[in-house]
């Protein structure tokens, strides 16, 4: 039996549907592009049909089972191979998946941020997961077509990519534009302000593609162990010593001792350049405590009177200071002497 005589016999017994194991997939190209006249095409209820030829939309068929017939159906007629006597198409069909995706897993970094309440430098990293669903079909398609990004997994892999970009691009941006502290953008406070605002410029970036969105399933800002660390310590300082340059004096001392250290460690026995190194740091840590005395003069009738409890914590604060090397023997010893007088 001839090729003719099989598609003629054997097309009533067709049938073209997403199987299975693709049912999830956002797009599914169906394996073969000839497909026999009286085919029967099932398309599901969250689902629509596409049919391209020669890289060309023709037309789309929504839930149902469709018998493929160009009398019936009147964009097939463009699909017929002439050669076969009209009893065969010739078509790439995609089945686009049209309902909303949920848990999308994303992770990205952030990069370097400026902490706009201490001045320092952390790096900031974000994941979680996303909804998302197809809106326009065609551009999809067609957009899909343009980049060969055809298979379910080459799309995600591109979306996925343009999410992280786009978080990446504009989370930095947010938090220095509204003054954010960082401490309080890890700890969740902003979460809220930040998923609209990421929304709605993934919505801008990927819309031509005829994709958007939805909402964020869970999403998790946090910042480099060591960074916390580090910004944790100069919070805490801050808000024990009362200095008139407030968390910027206190990053900057920071600054200069770290760069006293290293000075220390790399000199290789170079004494006049680690002196200097130390001596800058001394110096600032003579300024800061300048700067605390001062502030801590105001009138005796106006200043309030510390409790036992805070005296002893601010006794604390100064030895980890001293520990950490921003004050000298000497400033240590008369601030404590000054404490202690007020037990």
């Amino acid at each position: 039996m001839g090729i003719l005589d099989f598609v003629k016999g054997g097309v009533k017994e067709m049938a073209i549907a997403r199987p299975d194991e693709a049912k999830d997939f956002w797009v599914w190209k169906h394996p073969d592009q000839t497909i026999p006249w009286k085919a029967q095409l099932t398309v599901d209820q969250d689902e629509i049909a596409m049919f391209f030829k020669n890289g060309q939309y023709v037309g789309s068929l929504s839930a149902g089972r469709h018998t493929l017939d160009g009398n019936n159906i009147p964009f097939l007629g463009q699909l017929v191979d002439k050669f076969t006597g009209g009893n065969v198409f010739i078509s790439e069909v995609y089945f686009v998946n049209t309902r909303e995706h949920p848990s999308i897993k994303f992770g990205t970094s952030v990069g370097d941020v400026p902490d706009p309440q201490t001045g320092l430098r952390v790096r900031l990293m974000v994941h979680g997961d996303f909804s998302a669903k197809v809106f326009d079909p065609m551009k999809f398609v067609i957009g899909l077509v343009g980049q060969r990004t055809t298979t379910n997994d080459a799309f995600i892999g591109w979306f996925k990519s343009q999410v992280q970009k786009t978080i990446k691009d504009h989370i930095a941006e947010l938090i220095v534009k509204e003054n954010w502290p960082v401490m309080k953008v890890s700890s969740g406070a902003y979460t809220e302000e930040i998923e609209t605002f990421t929304v709605g410029a993934l919505r801008k970036h990927i819309e031509s593609y005829g994709v958007e969105v939805i909402r964020f399933g869970d999403f998790t800002i946090s910042m480099d162990p060591a960074d916390r660390d580090r910004l944790d310590k100069l919070v805490e300082r801050a808000a024990y010593v009362n200095m008139a340059g407030g968390y910027q004096q206190m990053a900057q001392a920071e600054m200069m001792l770290g760069a006293a250290k290293g000075m220390e460690k790399g000199g290789g026995g170079g004494g006049a350049l680690d002196g200097a190194g130390i001596g800058m740091g001394f110096a600032m840590a003579g300024q800061m405590m300048n700067q605390f005395n001062q502030a801590g003069r105001p009138a005796a009738a106006a200043a309030p009177t510390e409790s036992k409890d805070q005296i002893m914590g601010m006794l604390k604060q100064l030895g980890e200071l001293k520990a950490a090397g921003v004050l000298t023997d000497a400033e240590f010893d008369a601030k404590k002497k000054e404490l202690l007088a007020k037990l």
